[in-house]
């Protein structure tokens, strides 16, 4: 009765996030598009038998969710994961912000910062406007809002669908079960606000857990959520992708969550060649970012839409880009890969040393 209950209050907890978030989309677009007229001609309409095939998908995402957390790849608790002080503080700043993003989409501004954000010492394709959010991830308040803003994106599995790393995670780090739990390190690249790191702390609570992102902003929240933890010592760093300031074969695993639609092509590439070197062998490299065009070609509506809807420059390309070809021209093999819902998973292993 126990598993029934909580399962059932899973269930309630997912559905009140998936209608909030539909509420609050709908509503606000119809309230700013009566204030702020855009053309949305460009758009393609989402036919019902689209709903219906992403409803279906939700559904299947949420019971992977709950049975990975039965069977003890991550505690429960994480099911029902959720910072509400940072939801009733800061989903008044989001309403009031966004009047400025619907402007700067209407506008096409999409470079737009606050005069005290420092720009010096980023790399071009870095600064802008994703999302058209207002100061791009560069300031506090961005960090702030960025998680519920996701969030309601997804209506609710933005969370659930970080959680899908964490079994192939643990199933590649099982090549190294000789090695002493404690003795397992982690990366996390673009760690972003440390939701991933959290996760990965509650799957792995003896592992040391190393995250590493080029927004200050955002390192401050990451350490702020992590440090929520008894006797958490985050081992957080500002640095580039292309760049990855750790020794060679150091990390018994690398994630990436989110990050490669947002990379132009050739820095993709070099971003996983330098999740490969940083890598030991035998370890395993996981990437979690949106569906493509070759597995989810019903949606290919909605992948033209959302360029158009959000300041996404490189998603386009992003969406026909062999990651399986990159991953395996860096040295990567027995890759595989896996949907859920809006998502794609890449899981690739660096060879073991003969």
């Amino acid at each position: 009765m126990s598993d029934t209950l909580t399962k059932l209050a899973y269930q309630t907890f997912q559905q009140g996030k998936s209608y909030f978030g539909l509420a609050h989309k709908t509503l606000s677009s119809q309230l700013l598009n009566l204030i702020y007229p855009s053309d949305h001609q460009n758009l393609k309409p989402l036919g019902p038998e689209i709903l219906v095939k992403l409803q279906h998908r939700l559904a299947r995402l949420l019971e992977a969710d709950w049975e990975d957390a039965e069977q003890g790849v991550y505690p429960s608790s994480l099911l029902f994961d959720n910072s509400w002080s940072d939801f009733f503080r800061f989903y008044p700043a989001i309403l009031l912000d966004m009047p400025q993003i619907k402007q700067r989409a209407n506008q096409k501004r999409y470079q737009e910062f606050s005069p005290e954000i420092e720009k010096v010492g980023y790399p071009s394709y870095y600064l802008q406007n994703f999302h058209y959010q207002t100061d791009g991830y560069l300031s506090d308040m961005s960090a702030n809002l960025y998680d519920l803003q996701v969030e309601i994106l997804f209506n609710g599995a933005a969370d659930v669908m970080r959680r899908r790393i964490l079994a192939p995670l643990k199933e590649g780090l099982k090549a190294f079960s000789s090695t002493a739990p404690q003795q397992i390190r982690v990366l996390d690249v673009a760690c972003g606000t440390g939701r991933t790191l959290k996760f990965i702390r509650g799957a792995l609570p003896q592992a040391s857990i190393f995250g590493m992102d080029l927004s200050p902003a955002y390192l401050r929240k990451a350490n702020q959520l992590l440090s929520e933890n008894p006797g958490e010592l985050p081992q957080l760093l500002q640095a580039n992708v292309e760049e990855l300031p750790y020794l060679n074969n150091y990390f018994h695993a690398v994630t990436s969550v989110f990050l490669f639609h947002e990379l132009p092509a050739a820095v993709r590439q070099r971003t996983i060649e330098e999740c490969f070197r940083v890598t030991k062998p035998g370890g395993v490299f996981v990437i979690c970012d949106s569906i493509q065009v070759s597995d989810s070609p019903d949606f290919m509506s909605m992948m033209e839409n959302f360029p158009a809807m959000f300041h996404e420059p490189y998603y386009k390309h992003y969406t026909t880009d062999d990651l399986v070809e990159r991953l395996e021209k860096a040295g990567f093999k027995d890759i595989s890969t896996e949907v859920h819902f809006v998502s794609k998973y890449w899981i690739a292993h660096k060879p073991s040393e003969s």
